[in-house]
């Protein structure tokens, strides 16, 4: 499919300026982005909006919807490749998911690098789903129903987090959904880091840029934790929504690793948006696909949920 008619508006809305004369800086392009992101104008009222500090000093943001009994818990894992990006810019597709699923949406605000390279963003959300198990949200939330979900790096913390909590005998997690998730390297070969590496939002340079802030050592892509497709046993992981946009460096590897997935006997559930960029579902609202991506994450866990 051609790319939609309102990606194409939107990528012409964004022609990119002249090249810098040296690389940005992550807390250069942290602010940028802070700068550019804005809080849409009109969000859906929730039950309520509370800020946590998770003990080791994660900020958690929890969303409730209108309930008289307690509700399952999604914890949502922001994108920005493991260096930008923040709890704030998915406030419109939080309240979405919270009120649509009748779930509440536990926002992790992750350490970001170089400050804190791998591994501090996934043992700070697996600090987060230990805290969300062991009851830290309060009585209005069921702690025995946790799934786990992210967008971009986000879908990426949500594996290895599900990871983590299969090796070290955590909290189970009903589900994951992983939306445009990062399971590779940009030299692994992938064709649609090929195809898109320039002219559709995320690039091929700014995802070696984002693994240049995350790694310290070369070797720890080799480690599955920080790349699951790295991993020998993809099995006893929480059954996964993957969704991957058409027009997107990061499409192939989720579509392969769904595929892995569903090779170990997991229920796994993919669906790639056609004519969508990176970035569809949380970043860019405004786009008609957005609304739809978030009523498919919500019916998902209302039926997960419902099933456990």
């Amino acid at each position: 499919m051609t790319l939609d008619p309102a990606v194409r508006e939107l990528l012409a809305r964004s022609t990119p300026a002249e090249a810098p004369a040296r690389p940005p800086a992550a807390a250069e392009l942290r602010a940028a982005f802070d700068a550019s992101w804005r809080r849409p104008e009109s969000v859906e009222p929730v039950a309520s909006v509370t800020d946590y500090e998770v003990p080791g000093g994660v900020r958690v943001r929890l969303y409730l919807p209108e309930s008289a009994t307690p509700v399952p818990v999604f914890a949502w894992l922001h994108g920005g490749g493991w260096t930008i990006g923040s709890i704030d810019e998915n406030e419109l597709a939080s309240r979405a998911v919270c009120n649509a699923a009748g779930a509440a949406v536990a926002a992790v605000d992750y350490r970001l690098a170089p400050e804190h390279p791998f591994p501090a963003a996934p043992e700070d959300c697996y600090r987060v789903v230990e805290w969300l198990a062991a009851g830290g949200a309060g009585p209005a939330v069921d702690a025995a129903r946790i799934a786990i979900g992210g967008e971009s790096a986000g879908g990426n913390l949500s594996t290895v987090v599900s990871m983590m909590s299969r090796d070290r005998g955590g909290p189970r997690l009903a589900a994951q959904v992983l939306i445009c998730p990062v399971y590779a390297h940009p030299d692994d070969g992938f064709a649609s880091y090929t195809d898109f590496a320039e002219g559709f939002g995320m690039t091929a340079g700014a995802m070696r840029f984002f693994f240049e802030q995350y790694v310290t050592d070369p070797a720890q892509l080799d480690d599955p934790y920080l790349l699951p497709l790295r991993a020998a046993d993809l099995s006893g992981l929480p059954p996964a929504l993957v969704l991957t946009a058409e027009y997107d460096v990061l499409r192939d590897e989720g579509e392969e690793f769904a595929r892995r997935l569903a090779a170990t006997g997991t229920p796994v559930e993919l669906t790639r948006y056609a004519g969508q960029i990176h970035g569809f579902y949380g970043l860019y609202t405004d786009l008609p696909a957005s609304p739809r991506s978030h009523a498919q994450v919500a019916a998902y866990l209302r039926a997960v949920f419902r099933a456990g």
